[in-house]
């Protein structure tokens, strides 16, 4: 979650191409794979947001090390790079065709480079704030004083910070831009961005607006309206079965805000359906450490809230508030909630500030025995949950101890990332915990609660969300940034350090960029929340300054 202190403080995964719009297909076997994969098209690679690359046939727990593999070159960016870089492979582009890795910034700047040329190759660059981009004159990126508390969570500006997404068959990037201009007028924009020229697509950008009904603490007439100056578009951009999925939180847990939830049609910009998760009460911001909503075959929706108003064990109307609970939404239903859980000491977790929303989303590859679907996540209080997606608990008023109502619950760590999942393990860093991986049995279908492997080193605030490449089954590795030095303005800032570990034994580190001498393979310095991209036999990574390039030497 987005606060200095407090906030912001198995499977063969295969991308399945079609019209506007790709899946997550499952094969259950988890075993070989052949060719490269198809792009990074979203976040966390895939819409289980499992985090895998199964089809990664360079890089190896043999090659990765010191003598052979380290920073390869850095392409400079003119802000933070918040977002995952997302790759898309032999592009028409520039009057060539290219590997392209695409990075958004916070000053309102979206970059196309070449993935793999060692001089940096920019193949085009635009401001999503001029004219072009349906900008007006005197917009610029917000300056950080003008949103939040003063935590300078976000600093110094804050232009685009959840990672995009891109429809691979129109070859479109979606974004969404956050701007100021005049003073006191803020902007909050979707763009539809031609992968090959940077130019707006399907007459976008759109202005972002929605309203719901709501008795909110901020309502008016019965009415909640969408405020682009509070709303913080901290998650990851999903696009499913043909529409964009956007949701918002808030800087610095500033009133007035909620959790909001605005679909739009991916071919026209359209908006298709708008879901409020407090609309008769305060806050629940859709924050998961800037994970994405995760989403199913059918389409559903699963995501994590965060502190807010809770009510939906009510027996009087409205008892629509959904306060620190994990969510599931109908696209069918005009996201409609169809199941819900919601921890036994929600009040706790509200009045102590211990989010469940801090943690992304994991769906678990379907099961042979046992509840078929599974879903995992994590919060602040530093226990994992493991639900049911089809019965998954709603609130258990009768519990004093524990969730009786789940599959399983334990402590591990606070979660402030995402898990990865591969192999039937979970991969999970938590603030100052080692990296860890916990057994799944499918047989139980439950996890071991003690790690089977875990890092030397730990993570602290704001941990890491994983990423791992493998040969199908084999060859594992698991990837993980050290984003610890984030810090306000120098002094207090510092690089980030990327670890890789051995998947199948995490106390074997293969390689961080902090090993090679001369500061070789140093990073820029630390964005907060950050994921390494890994594909095609290199490691792509956002800082402060510039995009960091790994591979082999």
């Amino acid at each position: 979650m987005d606060a200095l202190i407090k906030k912001d403080a198995v499977i063969l995964i295969i991308l399945c191409v079609s019209a506007m719009t790709f899946q997550s297909c499952k094969d259950n076997g988890g075993g070989g794979s052949s060719g490269s994969l198809p792009g990074v098209y979203t976040y966390h690679n895939n819409l289980a947001r499992d985090g895998t690359n199964t089809r990664e046939n360079i890089l190896t727990p043999v090659n990765v090390n010191t003598a052979t593999f380290g920073k390869l070159f850095s392409c400079p960016v003119d802000g933070a790079a918040y977002t995952q870089p997302l790759w898309v492979p032999s592009l028409g582009i520039g009057g060539g065709t290219h590997n392209v890795i695409f990075v958004a910034t916070q000053h309102d700047s979206l970059y196309a480079f070449d993935a793999d040329s060692s001089h940096c190759t920019q193949l085009w660059q635009v401001n999503l704030l001029d004219s072009f981009h349906g900008g007006t004159a005197g917009e610029s990126s917000v300056p950080w004083a003008d949103v939040g508390s003063g935590y300078m969570d976000i600093q110094p500006e804050i232009g685009v910070t959840g990672t995009p997404v891109i429809d691979p068959v129109s070859r479109t990037l979606y974004v969404v831009s956050k701007s100021e201009g005049p003073p006191g007028t803020f902007h909050q924009r979707l763009h539809a961005i031609d992968l090959a020229t940077g130019d707006e697509k399907l007459g976008g950008p759109v202005d972002i607006a929605a309203s719901v009904s709501g008795g909110g603490y901020d309502n008016s007439s019965g009415s909640i309206s969408f405020n682009p100056q509070t709303e913080n578009q901290r998650s990851a951009l999903a696009l499913v079965k043909g529409v964009v999925y956007i949701a918002w939180a808030a800087h610095e847990d500033t009133d007035y805000y909620h959790g909001w939830v605005i679909g739009y049609r991916a071919s026209t910009l359209s908006q298709t359906a708008v879901y409020n998760v407090t609309a008769d009460g305060n806050r629940g911001g859709i924050w998961m450490g800037g994970g994405a909503p995760a989403a199913d075959r059918s389409g559903h929706l699963y995501f994590s809230v965060g502190n807010g108003t809770f009510d939906g064990n009510s027996a009087t109307a409205p008892n629509d508030d959904f306060g620190d609970s994990v969510l599931k939404l109908s696209p069918s239903a005009g996201l409609a909630i169809t199941d819900w859980f919601t921890p036994f000491n929600q009040s706790d977790l509200e009045n102590f500030d211990l989010d469940l929303g801090s943690g992304g989303v994991v769906l678990l590859p379907d099961q042979s025995s046992g509840p078929a679907h599974l879903l995992i996540t994590g919060g602040k209080e530093g226990k994992l949950y493991l639900l049911n997606r089809d019965a998954m608990g709603n609130f258990c008023a009768s519990c004093t101890t524990t969730d009786t109502n789940v599959l399983q619950s334990f402590m591990a760590a606070s979660a402030f990332g995402t898990p990865a999942f591969w192999q039937n393990g979970l991969y999970f860093a938590g603030v100052d915990s080692s990296l860890m991986r916990f057994a799944f049995n499918p047989s139980s279908g439950t996890f071991d609660t003690s790690p089977s492997s875990q890092s030397g080193n730990n993570f602290p605030f704001p941990a890491a969300t994983p990423s791992i490449s493998s040969q199908g089954s084999s060859n594992g590795i698991v990837w993980a940034i050290d984003s610890s030095q984030y810090g306000l303005p120098t002094p207090n800032q510092g690089p980030a350090v990327l670890h890789a570990y051995d998947a199948t034994n995490l106390s074997k580190e293969l390689w961080n960029s902090a090993q090679a001498a001369l500061n070789r393979d140093q990073a820029g310095d630390a964005v907060k929340f950050t994921v390494p991209t890994v594909v095609n036999g290199k490691v792509y990574i956002g800082t402060r300054t510039e995009l960091d390039v790994y591979g082999l030497l």
